[in-house]
């Protein structure tokens, strides 16, 4: 009998771990995550169901790596189908599952076999929060229109923290990226870049935008880092 009721209270133990715990973790998980060793930086930002994360070396201007995409908790893991994978790029297209667990606020993930605390940056608690993609293009007067499709272009925003990154989900290519933290006050956005897998030069530059959210959408004015002009609108991905 008493061995039932030992058996039965790890079972109860088991349902509410799984109710309440895991729940609230996947709560808490939201947001910009940090970690650093020497010179090198890593970043994971946990946007409306959306993984982004990029390594990089900011003060000798050198991009490492990128992967990314939707995520879930599964049990003590963290399940993300990866959409693309600059590290293996062969790996685009599989799911990865990663041990999480917290060790009082800091976050303790594996995700390069070993495993690392990360300092948690902020909690998406910012209006541009979320991935958006560019949905269209201002040429002369006229907004032209990019429906989705497989080849796109994604901002991951956190609550400080933004990542672009072009992709394409059926061939598995990857352009490019760029990442580092932004403000938004007053109806201007400013990105500041610490990191560019294109142009290393730009590491450490700061550009501003106009910026205003119209029906959902946010239209993003100003010049590119090239020196263009540019009239972009962006709509938030569908969770």
């Amino acid at each position: 009998m008493k061995k039932q009721l030992l058996l039965l209270s790890l079972a109860i133990t088991s349902i509410l771990s799984a109710a309440f715990i895991f729940p609230k973790a996947e709560k808490e998980l939201k947001g910009a995550w940090h970690w650093e060793e020497g010179n090198e930086q890593q970043t994971v930002c946990f946007v409306d169901g959306y993984c982004v994360v990029a390594a990089f070396d900011m003060k000798g201007k050198k991009f490492l790596y990128t992967w990314g995409g939707p995520y879930k908790i599964d049990g003590k893991n963290l399940r993300i189908d990866l959409q693309f994978n600059t590290k293996q790029s062969e790996l685009t297209g599989t799911t990865f599952s990663f041990p999480i667990s917290w060790k009082g606020e800091q976050l303790q993930l594996a995700l390069n076999g070993t495993p690392q605390l990360w300092k948690q940056v902020d909690k998406n608690d910012a209006p541009l929060a979320g991935v958006w993609r560019i949905s269209g293009r201002k040429q002369g007067d006229k907004i032209n229109e990019m429906p989705l499709g497989v080849r796109r272009t994604l901002k991951i925003l956190s609550g400080t923290r933004f990542q672009w990154a072009a992709i394409n989900i059926e061939t598995k290519e990857f352009f490019g990226t760029g990442g580092g933290h932004y403000t938004f006050e007053k109806g201007v956005y400013t990105e500041h870049i610490e990191f560019f897998s294109r142009d290393s030069s730009r590491v450490g530059a700061s550009l501003s935008f106009e910026g205003k959210i119209e029906n959902g959408k946010w239209h993003h004015s100003g010049k590119s880092s090239k020196g263009d002009a540019i009239y972009e609108v962006w709509e938030k991905m569908a969770k």
